[in-house]
């Protein structure tokens, strides 16, 4: 579980250092069907902007972590790109998108994390 932690706290580094905005970390630990650990859910301006998260975050893991996702979905169109990496799912949405999706809500019961977002 301590890499799981480690694992999540990279990829927030990642999204925070290309000024992702509403960052949350849902704690899945406690539901046994979910599909994951943890889901990161973070929000980008633009799909340009998407797709600059999607690639932070995945450098910032595999450089200090030495992880990659075993699969990646979205980036085509970078409206939600989804990274898996077996513990933690990361998904990264337009602002639209985020909305209509919603999965702040799909875990109503589980541990929700915000990080504030920088100036």
């Amino acid at each position: 579980m301590e890499q799981t932690q480690k694992l999540v706290d990279s990829l927030v580094r990642g999204l925070k250092e290309k000024k992702g905005r509403d960052i949350i970390i849902i704690n899945l630990t406690s539901i046994e069907t979910a599909p994951a650990h943890y889901f990161i859910l973070c929000t980008g301006g633009s799909p340009q902007q998407v797709e600059t998260l999607a690639n932070s975050a995945s450098e910032t893991a595999r450089k200090e972590l030495g992880e990659k996702p075993t699969a990646v979905s979205g980036l085509e169109n970078a409206i939600w790109v989804a990274a898996d990496y077996g513990t933690v799912m990361l998904h990264i949405f337009v602002p639209d998108a985020r909305e209509h999706y919603d999965l702040e809500h799909l875990y109503e019961d589980a541990e929700i994390k915000e990080i504030p977002n920088e100036i």
